[in-house]
């Protein structure tokens, strides 16, 4: 089967490999003899009702001392031969909610993008959560300052967040009597102009915030437990969690099923769920993370399974031609 894979991504040069998801993506596509190539950063356009990039064939290499090479930047018009995978970084700002205008655009004219350029827009990665609420903590968003603090006393212990923020910023744990919780929520709802999300605090981050990967809807057998170091609560891997590597338990696949058949339906091929103690917290749409750690921990090819899915897409839409 032959397709070119565009790979939309932040700066290249600026990657740890050794932890980057796209990295394990690109190294896949190679391998299976796909085309690849690297999309500059912000050169996403639209020229003569065309959506199209600026792009350049890239080779990748496992290797952390040279791990890419780029050809020269031309520009490409997408068609029915192409796979564009999304990947750049939250926020999900007016750049990003642009560029997703523009990969829609690109399907319209027979690209596949991976993930879904309409699910990236509708899916906020906090609020899509709350689409099944039989899997959720207790959660309040609000821009009152009043009920969010109302809902902090109500349960003792909460978590506060923005619903942009990602690898854990903004986000505070707060207890009833918090001295300072009148400033961190006019700080989180710009004196009550944004939504902010209050979750009531789940003491089992002490054990890890799992993330749980689906691959068109289905779990991975494993996950990845990011656990907090020291006096920190967050488990991000980004706030200095440590990953390790767990089976899924039976309550792990039980929201995986709830929420993977939503995601299938809509096109959303590879997501990552966040899931605390018994409850879903967060569903990862725009750049799931993780491969590289479960992949070297149990011997597994994430990224194999999503190209699985890929091709079944791509054969479907041969057949139907």
């Amino acid at each position: 089967m032959t397709y070119t894979v565009y790979v939309v991504m932040d700066p290249i040069e600026k990657i740890k490999i050794v932890k980057d998801s796209t990295f394990a993506m690109m190294l896949e596509a190679q391998r299976r003899g796909a085309q690849l190539r690297y999309i500059k950063p912000g050169h996403l356009h639209i020229a003569q009702g065309q959506a199209s990039c600026t792009a350049a064939p890239v080779q990748v290499w496992d290797n952390t001392d040279r791990w890419f090479e780029l050809g020269e930047f031309t520009n490409h018009v997408f068609d029915g031969h192409d796979v564009v995978l999304m990947r750049t970084d939250p926020p999900v700002d007016p750049n990003y909610l642009q560029d997703t205008i523009v990969l829609s655009m690109a399907q319209q004219q027979g690209a596949l993008v991976v993930n879904n350029p309409q699910g990236l827009r509708d899916f906020n990665e906090k609020l899509a959560a709350l689409l099944f609420p039989q899997c959720c903590p207790p959660t309040l968003v609000s821009r009152d300052r009043a009920q969010l603090k109302a809902f902090v006393e109500q349960y003792g212990q909460a978590v506060l967040k923005v619903l942009d923020g990602m690898g854990g910023r903004s986000i505070f744990r707060v207890s009833h009597g918090e001295p300072n919780v009148n400033v961190i929520l006019e700080t989180l709802t710009h004196d009550g102009r944004n939504l902010a999300m209050a979750q009531q605090f789940i003491p089992g981050i002490k054990q890890g915030d799992k993330r749980i990967l689906l691959v068109d809807g289905e779990p991975v057998d494993y996950c990845l437990a990011r656990i907090p170091q020291g006096d920190e609560f967050r488990g991000n891997l980004a706030a200095g969690g440590r990953g390790e590597g767990r089976p899924l338990t039976d309550r792990d696949r039980w929201i995986a099923q709830q929420v993977g058949p939503l995601m299938r339906e809509h096109d959303m091929l590879f997501v990552g769920l966040d899931v605390i103690g018994d409850y879903l917290t967060e569903v990862n749409v725009t750049s799931p993370t993780c491969i590289r750690e479960l992949d070297a921990q149990f011997g597994l090819n994430i990224a194999g399974l999503l190209f699985d899915a890929i091709e079944r897409r791509l054969a479907t839409r041969s057949l139907s031609a």
